[in-house]
């Protein structure tokens, strides 16, 4: 399976990717002004970028490995996971439905198998149906709170539950890429739960998607096996500079935040006034049911003719007839809403 990159145009409102609409602080384009020549010629030190995202995140740094995108972050778990319990047979890892496609491209690359979980109803997260698909050859289990597309948190107590259950091999992977935007985390509980590592990115709340900056935090021993996948320099001198200058900016993060918290009920209301059912997000995004499939992809290429890209996610796991929709700038949310609501107008 490869990834297929969503169709892109020039000029177009960016509500596809679930990307900060608004661009990232300036802080960070400063920063990287300030690079020299001499800068750009030698590869870059980490120190002081581990130290500080240490610190941000209150872990201890040896915790912690940055790494190139959460996207590397997530192959070198993969591949660390299925070479040193080495099992009989093809290692496999278990992965609720819907989820992010990452997920799949990357165990299928490191040669494992992906066993796939079916949502439930209203997308309640199956805990029973995740630990009842283990097997001998499991090694990984990914979940991402919230999800991606659908918004929803995974409870507390059920990722708690599976990271007792599963076998001290079975590395349990909860992907917090959109945690900027609900404040729900395990960090709290990892010395608890050595087997759970956590995955965040830079990219949604804080701007850096195209610097790619992403972290790992768990278990200093887990994430010691982990750091030898990951190449020793894979970050580039800019996203150090510009990832250090984000994390001092507080301010532009919580004015962010606000912008996505008011598009969300943005978004709700005028689902509401339309009769789409939606789901309340605890991400970036709001995902709405605009019929059948069909109707999905016509919604999608219509929007786009306005010049408003959304994302087609009718085809995930319990998603049929469902866009989603990014939830960033108010000003670029009130604009899809009224495209959105001309459309549904038309008879």
């Amino acid at each position: 399976m490869n990834y297929k990159r969503p169709s892109d145009r020039a000029g177009a409102l960016r509500l596809h990717l679930n990307e900060n609409t608004g661009g990232c602080s300036p802080a960070v384009i400063d920063a990287i002004r300030q690079l020299t020549t001499e800068d750009v010629a030698v590869y870059p030190n980490y120190a002081a970028l581990v130290s500080e995202c240490a610190e941000y995140l209150g872990v201890r740094e040896a915790q912690l490995v940055l790494t190139n995108g959460l996207d590397e972050g997530i192959l070198a778990t993969t591949i660390t996971c299925f070479t040193r319990n080495v099992v009989a047979g093809r290692p496999n890892a278990v992965i609720p439905q819907p989820a992010f496609e990452m997920y799949k491209v990357f165990v299928q690359a490191a040669g494992g198998q992906v066993i796939p979980i079916a949502p439930r109803a209203d997308f309640e997260f199956p805990t029973a149906e995740v630990l009842n698909a283990l097997t001998a050859q499991t090694r990984l289990i990914f979940l991402t709170s919230p999800n991606n597309p659908t918004g929803q948190l995974i409870p507390r107590e059920a990722l708690r539950e599976m990271a007792r259950s599963v076998p001290a091999e079975v590395t349990v992977f909860v992907d917090e890429a959109y945690y900027d935007f609900c404040g729900e985390t395990f960090l709290p509980e990892l010395d608890a739960h050595p087997n759970v590592v956590i995955g965040r990115t830079f990219a949604k709340a804080h701007g850096l998607a195209g610097l790619r900056a992403g972290c790992l935090i768990g278990d200093a021993d887990r994430i010691e096996a982990i750091r030898s996948a990951v190449p020793p320099y894979s970050l580039s001198v800019f996203a150090v500079a510009g990832w250090r200058a984000a994390l001092r900016d507080r301010e532009y993060l919580a004015w962010y935040r606000t912008q996505v918290q008011e598009s969300r009920e943005l978004l709700y209301a005028a689902c509401t006034r339309l009769r789409l059912p939606f789901w309340k997000s605890a991400g970036n995004f709001v995902l709405i049911n605009v019929g059948t499939s069909e109707s999905a992809a016509e919604m999608v290429d219509a929007l786009a003719s306005r010049g408003i890209l959304v994302r087609d996610r009718s085809h995930d796991a319990g998603c049929a007839g469902c866009i989603r929709i990014t939830a960033g700038l108010v000003r670029h949310t009130e604009l899809a809403i009224e495209a959105l609501e001309a459309l549904c107008a038309v008879p």
